[in-house]
């Protein structure tokens, strides 16, 4: 059975302003299995931080088998600590979109990880390549 690492990330450019996100999925052997990256029309950094998490959890749900490990990377503080029920989630569209990654996350054993940025940075060049593109 496999393990999995999601690197996920978002932003917005004017917060909110013109939003992506860039996920990069990793097996139990370090390689890349998946990588993606969207932008995701105007919202906030907290609204593309999560959309980055269901990308990359709905990409498992395809592609993964029940039970796995799944860590779960992001240098988002407010979204690793509302996944993990440590901080009570009061925006109605955020909770909507946590909602959406605890779908996405059911039948994995997921444990959520806060990482600085600096340990983030292929979600993060994915995110800002998004961006550039979008202009």
């Amino acid at each position: 059975m496999s393990n999995y690492v999601v690197e996920a990330d978002g932003g917005s450019r004017g917060n909110p302003g013109v939003a992506a996100y860039g996920v990069v999925i990793r097996n139990d052997l370090a390689e890349i299995v998946f990588s993606d990256a969207q932008v995701i029309g105007h919202a906030t950094n907290n609204v593309a931080e999560y959309r980055g998490l269901i990308a990359g959890l709905e990409w498992l749900q395809q592609h993964a088998s029940a039970g796995v490990g799944v860590q779960v990377r992001l240098d988002s503080k407010l979204v690793i600590e509302q996944m993990a029920g440590r901080w009570r989630i009061k925006d109605p569209k955020l909770a909507d979109l946590a909602g959406r990654a605890r779908q996405a996350a059911a039948g994995f054993a997921v444990d959520y990880q806060w990482v600085p940025r600096e340990q983030n940075a292929d979600a993060d060049a994915l995110l800002n390549s998004a961006l550039d593109w979008a202009g």
